[in-house]
């Protein structure tokens, strides 16, 4: 287990030079008849000890018991023992967007956003005791959660005085200017492209309420924010959390780990790499228009999803986040030829992407069939720079999907806290809504919408498709091939 030390002081250099660690661990060993703990820091250096018998009984000769109870509680009372020198001199407990607006303004209060996603915290109820003393840090109920948040304000509230003379110098700005509640970086992102203005395009979602829209974060890996205006419970799905990202609003959080990471290690792991990036280089293009452009030559006359035909990824080789939430799932690549030349990579990186557009497209539909009406993709973040990608996304999910003109949503999310915290907004929702004058969270560049001459939603279509993906059971999904054979469409397992 590991802390930060947040009191003043942490990471100061001592005598000789040396910088003072500010993390430290605890080590734990279970021995035969005893449980020890150990206090190290950074340089691992043990700073204190603990140690508490364990009980053993012999209710016949040769034969020795223990207990798992027993164990489990002296591993509690070694870590207790260290209280005195690391737990109890704990100033608090932060959450990363927390941590930074108390850098910033000196104000411990926490954000809706942080304590409810990620601590447990319900928006309508708060701090549930039975839970911490379950698990044996009852500590936090005893000083009323004072280490952890007892103040809690919704996005883009303002805190404190605004920032410190200290904050401010450090960060060459006037003291005093207002900060906001914080935002988790992805719910930042959701909040700065789900208000986009739409008017003229003739989309469905411009006669519709903020909860027909979806917003999709996609870098790293990708986040599925959708609001709803009652609580809305989704198997596989993170949430609902209450005022999560808008205040008022419901929030369900679906999520896919490591997707831009997936196609990174599916193209940087392929033989042809190397002459990929050398091709890509003398052009001065990334790696990934250049695929792009590959796969454009390469299709011919069909429609570039016909190219992985016989070749599909299941896209989960950390886990499945939504909606089978089965961390024990690992990836799968089928219908590998024995070439490795820049065509299998192109392919390669191909189904990737699909595979990818599927999770979410399954993502969409269990949100549909838990009571969301979803009816517009909104994308952002590092994946959304790739046409391939969004042209895929609209494609498989049958949506349209738009991108904002300021492509860097999180920044803007985080722009709108701060317009609020400023006072010229009084809530979240203001410049949220707001078509005609003062911020909006996004201007729309571009609409992308989806080509059903070769992929068509799981209802059913007559409409070609080179693959589907199907619910075989709740815990595995597989993807089935269709080839076209004498005019027809025929199932290929």
């Amino acid at each position: 287990m590991m802390w930060e030390q947040t009191r003043e002081g942490a990471g100061t250099t001592m005598p000789g030079g040396d910088q003072e660690p500010g993390s430290y661990y605890v080590g734990v060993d279970v021995g035969t008849g005893s449980v020890r703990a150990a206090l190290v820091d950074q340089r691992g250096i043990i700073l204190a000890f603990a140690d508490q018998p364990i009980n053993r009984w012999e209710p016949q000769f040769n034969h020795h018991e223990q207990s798992s109870e027993d164990i489990w509680a002296a591993c509690c009372v070694v870590t207790k023992n260290l209280r005195e020198t690391c737990w109890d001199k704990a100033g608090h407990f932060f959450d990363l967007p927390d941590f930074l607006s108390w850098k910033a303004t000196g104000v411990t209060a926490r954000s809706l956003c942080s304590l409810v996603c990620k601590w447990t915290y319900s928006a309508e109820k708060g701090w549930d005791d039975s839970f911490w003393k379950m698990v044996g840090l009852e500590d936090f109920v005893a000083d009323n959660y004072s280490k952890i948040g007892n103040q809690m304000l919704p996005p883009g509230a303002s805190l404190g005085n605004g920032l410190t003379p200290e904050a401010a110098k450090d960060l060459g700005l006037p003291a005093g200017i207002a900060v906001a509640a914080s935002l988790i970086d992805a719910h930042a992102g959701g909040l700065g492209v789900i208000g986009a203005d739409v008017r003229g395009y003739g989309l469905a979602c411009e006669g519709q309420p903020v909860t027909s829209r979806l917003a999709v974060i996609c870098g790293t890996s990708s986040c599925h924010m959708g609001i709803s205006k009652d609580p809305i419970f989704v198997p596989g799905v993170w949430g609902p959390y209450f005022s999560a990202m808008v205040p008022g609003f419901w929030l369900n959080e679906g999520g896919q780990s490591v997707t831009g990471k997936l196609i990174d290690h599916m193209v940087q792991g392929h033989a042809a790499f190397p002459e990929l990036q050398a091709k890509a280089t003398a052009r001065c293009q990334s790696v990934y228009a250049y695929l792009n452009s590959h796969l454009d030559l390469i299709k011919k006359a069909r429609p570039v999803g016909f190219l992985t035909v016989d070749l599909h990824v299941w896209p989960d080789f950390h886990g499945n986040r939504s909606p089978l939430a089965d961390l024990t799932l690992k990836g799968m690549v089928t219908g590998l030829k024995l070439s490795q030349d820049l065509d299998d990579l192109a392919i390669l990186y191909l189904a990737t992407v699909q595979a990818i557009a599927f999770g979410t497209r399954l993502i969409v539909e269990a949100m549909e069939a838990a009571g969301h009406s979803l009816s517009t993709l909104f994308l952002c973040g590092g994946l959304s720079k790739n046409p391939l990608f969004v042209q895929t996304h609209a494609d498989i999910t049958g949506m349209p999907v738009v991108l904002s003109q300021e492509a860097e949503s999180v920044l803007v999310g985080a722009a709108v806290l701060g317009a609020c915290a400023s006072g010229d907004f009084t809530s979240v929702q203001n410049p949220l809504i707001r078509k005609t004058r003062g911020i909006r969270t996004s201007t729309l560049l571009w609409v992308c919408w989806f080509k059903l001459g070769w992929v068509t939603k799981l209802s059913g279509s007559s409409v070609e498709q080179p693959y589907l993906a199907i619910r075989c059971s709740d815990k595995m999904l597989w993807v089935l091939g269709l080839k076209e054979r004498e005019g027809k469409v025929s199932l290929m397992r």
